[in-house]
């Protein structure tokens, strides 16, 4: 979920309560029709750390990965049958986000199931 960040801080009491109306309305969604597996909101992107390799080395710099007005202030992982359901419930989250949907893949030869104490 992308929004412009400024936007909750200028927000009236009434518009953050849509927003959470809203987020409510997609959990209910989800819970009659699918199934929640994580979802969380997340820091500002002023307090990201973006690592990149430049020229071989690692380069740490502060900050979001891309500039930009909308950034990622959230996910949800949810577990449906189909991807056209999913698109359905997402028209529950607030209509000032940009929502991107993806399918989590499986990545070929990866064991997730070491332990990586």
């Amino acid at each position: 979920m992308a929004a412009d960040e400024r936007g909750w801080d200028t927000a009236t009491a009434e518009q953050r309560q849509e927003v959470m109306d809203a987020h409510t309305a997609f959990h209910k969604g989800v819970a009659e029709r699918a199934t929640m597996l994580a979802g969380e909101a997340l820091a500002a992107s002023a307090e990201a750390r973006t690592l990149r390799h430049v020229n071989g080395s690692p380069v740490l710099t502060q900050g979001p990965y891309a500039e930009s007005v909308e950034q990622i202030a959230g996910f949800y992982l949810i577990e449906a049958e189909s991807l056209d359901l999913v698109v359905e419930l997402c028209h529950l989250l607030p209509s000032s986000y940009a929502v991107e949907v993806r399918q989590v893949i499986d990545v070929e030869g990866y064991d997730d199931t070491r332990d990586w104490e």
